[in-house]
């Protein structure tokens, strides 16, 4: 026999854990999306044009026939006619003045437009509605 010290051994013990998952269903989810019409007025701006004619009497004598002539939004058209006195002469009988006016007003056109709403139910796992804090009618 050998009188050396023997060495004194400890075991050593591990535990092992497994971690397994399984799904359980605790409920479900419907939504339901509705499209409904809605009437609106939006506002337009139209824009309008009169014109107004005045005859303004001129009744002078010219020469050569006088060009249209526009100032602004006013345009003057001569207007001339021949008379027999020993010679012929050029008379401006009258004008014809053509102003432009402008005008714009703003109108409200109906136009249907188009919106989605949204209904969610929690369901429980046989299909059943489940009572819920806030009722979800949401705009979309």
């Amino acid at each position: 026999m050998t009188d050396e010290p023997k060495p004194d051994v400890l075991p050593l013990v591990e535990e092992r854990v497994a971690l397994t998952k399984r799904t359980i269903p605790t409920g479900r989810v419907r939504v339901e999306t509705r499209t409904e019409t809605v009437q609106q007025h939006l506002p337009a701006q139209l824009s309008s044009e009169e014109v107004e004619v005045v005859r303004v009497p001129v009744n002078r004598r010219v020469d050569a026939m006088p060009p249209t002539t526009t100032e602004g939004d006013l345009t003057i058209i001569p207007v001339v006619e021949e008379r027999l006195v020993v010679t012929r002469e050029l008379y401006l009988r009258e004008e014809v003045h053509v102003r432009r006016i402008r005008r714009q007003e703003t109108v409200e056109i109906p136009v249907e437009t188009r919106r989605q709403t949204v209904r969610i139910d929690r369901l429980s796992p046989e299909g059943q509605i489940q009572p819920s804090s806030k009722d979800h009618h949401d705009d979309l």
